[in-house]
């Protein structure tokens, strides 16, 4: 539009000054210069004026002055060349044309579902191993943007930048700014965002185990995720990884309609069958950066590796079991095997919340070798309950001698306690009879002497007579018959006759209390 303003000046300043000169008055012909003279003054003056629409830049080109240096692409100090100064919206004077250029161009836009990745084309070269720009603090991404201030006073860096353009409307210097529009990253629900900065300096000091995972703002993966909401992030200085933390269920199974074939197990007495097997896992938010560390994403690698660990761990619990046990000790298989694979996983970030057996050998083929374990473990009982039976009886056997062995000790020990208590009864017996000898002796010396000394004072025959009638007295013998038949004149052979009926008497009485022996029975 400038151009044609002067061209059209210059047109009518020429046509002026012709027609003047075809008139002869001087006045005249110097009226015409003057003439053309302010009209291409006055197209000329119209042709600086510039004017950047409402969605518009204008970037100003300076054709003249001395050069910027080498390297240099963008002038901040009046140098021949694009300026970093930019043009905004309205009218803009005294930018004459061949002096200087303005070029327009569109406001960069940025959408509300997309980021603006920025790229500078000049600046300070980056610090050594650095592939982006450090990040603008959020209160200097102002002056970030002013080309001026970002190629002085704030020593910008040239080449990929680590801040972004937000949605909205930017007027910057094309120049310097070249802008990709990229979608934002939007973390969606139960899913959770792990970022690999490729800015900044990495960790001095790692911790065993965690690979690369960092502190945010370190270079390396950040050991805080994200969770769900839209992240205005640069895409290529921040890698994001989206991970689930959903439950999953993966199913190793017998048929075509699981996600992994089934497991095939070997059993320690040598029979071979699969099983269907339901994993149910699940990625905690926090375990997230090391899932990405170890494996990648939660993807196929995540798949692989659990699929290694399940097999393996299900196929050595097998090899200590029976086949029969293996199918009727499931439960204890599901919990060892949770346990076992839980601890593997969750080196790689990775949680197990439960392990379960679905069938066993498909529909019905383990039949066969459950019916031949059956039959082998019948016939295996039925050997041990004989060879229990048999020494039980034997057992039984050596009770039974033992307890006649027993009875005959007790029996034994009966007979010498019965012989010691006879020996005992006989020697009281003896003892008692003893005594009692003992005892008739002394009374019969007692009784001796004391007839003897009757004796001597009254006589034999009166001491003999007085025992005897203290005889008849005890007895209460009758003895008036024979006395009374003997009877006499008195004197010493009256009294012996006496005596000797009285003896007489007792007798008789004495044989009449005796009993008449008994006869024998035939």
């Amino acid at each position: 539009m400038t151009g044609i303003m002067l061209l059209i000046g210059i047109v009518l300043a020429i046509a002026i000054v012709s027609l003047g000169m075809r008139v002869p008055n001087n006045s005249v012909r110097i009226g015409a210069g003057v003439l053309a003279l302010g009209v291409l003054f006055i197209f000329i003056s119209l042709s600086s004026i510039r004017l950047v629409g409402e969605n518009e830049i204008g970037v100003l080109v300076k054709n003249f002055g001395g050069n910027m240096a080498p390297g240099q692409i963008i002038a901040t100090d009046g140098e021949k060349g694009p300026q970093a100064q930019i043009l905004g919206p309205g009218w803009h004077f005294w930018y004459f044309p061949g002096l200087y250029d303005v070029e327009k161009s569109p406001v960069v836009w940025i959408k509300g579902d997309e980021v603006g990745l920025i790229t500078t084309t000049d600046g300070l070269p980056l610090p050594s191993g650095q592939f982006f720009a450090p990040e603008w603090e959020q209160d200097e991404f102002g002056g970030m943007l002013d080309a001026e201030q970002f190629l002085t006073t704030s020593g910008g860096f040239k080449g990929p930048q680590a801040a972004v353009l937000p949605p909205g409307k930017w007027r910057i210097n094309p120049r310097l700014y070249t802008v990709e529009r990229v979608p934002v990253t939007n973390i969606e629900k139960a899913t959770v965002g792990v970022v690999k900065s490729n800015v900044g300096n990495p960790p001095e000091d790692v911790a065993p185990g965690e690979g690369q995972i960092v502190e945010k703002g370190q270079r390396g993966i950040w050991r805080q995720p994200y969770t769900p909401q839209k992240l205005f992030l640069n895409t290529k200085a921040y890698e994001v990884t989206m991970i689930s933390n959903k439950q999953q269920i993966i199913r190793y199974g017998i048929g075509g309609e699981s996600e992994e074939s089934e497991i095939e197990v070997r059993t320690s007495d040598g029979y071979t069958f699969p099983v269907d097997v339901r994993v149910e896992y699940q990625i905690r938010p926090l375990d997230a950066p090391l899932v990405v560390v170890e494996l990648g994403d939660d993807g196929s690698q995540l798949r692989l590796r659990l699929a290694s660990t399940v097999r393996a761990i299900f196929r050595n619990n097998a090899e200590s079991i029976k086949a029969l046990d293996y199918v009727n000790q499931r439960s204890q298989q599901e919990s060892s095997s949770t346990k076992a694979i839980a601890e593997e996983m969750i080196k790689v970030g990775v949680s197990i919340i439960a392990v379960r057996i679905g069938s066993i050998a498909g529909d019905g083929s383990l039949s066969e070798i459950l019916k031949t374990q059956t039959d082998r473990d019948l016939a295996k009982q039925e050997q041990e309950t004989f060879q229990m039976q048999q020494l039980a009886a034997e057992q039984k056997k050596a009770l039974t001698r033992t307890q006649q062995e027993a009875e005959e000790e007790k029996r034994l020990a009966t007979a010498r306690y019965e012989v010691q208590i006879e020996e005992q009864n006989n020697l009281k017996i003896i003892i008692a009879a003893n005594a009692e000898a003992e005892a008739i002796k002394i009374k019969a010396e007692a009784q001796a002497e004391a007839y003897r000394v009757i004796a001597l004072q009254i006589g034999p025959g009166n001491a003999a007579l007085i025992e005897l009638l203290q005889i008849v007295g005890e007895r209460g013998i009758n003895i008036t018959p024979r006395v009374m038949v003997v009877g006499g004149n008195g004197g010493s052979d009256a009294k012996d006759a006496q005596t000797t009926a009285l003896i007489g008497t007792m007798l008789d009485s004495m044989m009449a209390e005796k009993p008449a022996p008994s006869k024998p029975e035939n």
